[in-house]
């Protein structure tokens, strides 16, 4: 299983971008599918979240209305539109799943204790996203 994250960039403030999330070896419609970020000196964060069984999207508080997140079944990639981007969203972006079907049960996107060692978890290689101040 490979998820392969790309699109991050330098944007200016209000700028946009589209990050992907490019899945093989895992058919991503099943599973529920997380953005999290790190920015430096900061703890990984759960941005945004997209279910495998019913196409329910979650958003951390700062980023709703800004972001949508989408999910392309023919091309098994899911999508992170940024909009409006401020500073505050500079950090390295990464796709994760741990196989759960809805977001409200993932841990890799909430950020859950992980009660089990049989929980799998695939993080794609991070993308940069910088927003100069």
């Amino acid at each position: 299983v490979q998820l392969q994250a790309s699109g991050g960039g330098l944007v200016q403030p209000g700028g946009s971008l589209r990050l992907s999330c490019a899945a093989s070896g895992l058919t991503l419609d099943y599973y529920a599918i997380g953005w999290v970020r790190q920015a430096p000196g900061k703890e990984r964060e759960g941005v945004s979240c997209i279910s495998g069984n019913n196409g329910s999207t979650d958003f951390t508080d700062s980023v709703k209305g800004r972001f949508t997140i989408s999910r392309a079944s023919a091309k098994n990639t899911v999508y992170l539109q940024m909009n409006s981007l401020k500073p505050e969203d500079t950090a390295v972006y990464y796709c994760a799943t741990d196989l759960q079907s809805d977001c409200k049960d993932s841990y890799v996107y909430n950020n859950l204790p992980r009660t089990s060692l049989e929980i799998q978890e695939y993080w794609g290689k991070g993308t940069q996203v910088t927003v100069p101040s």
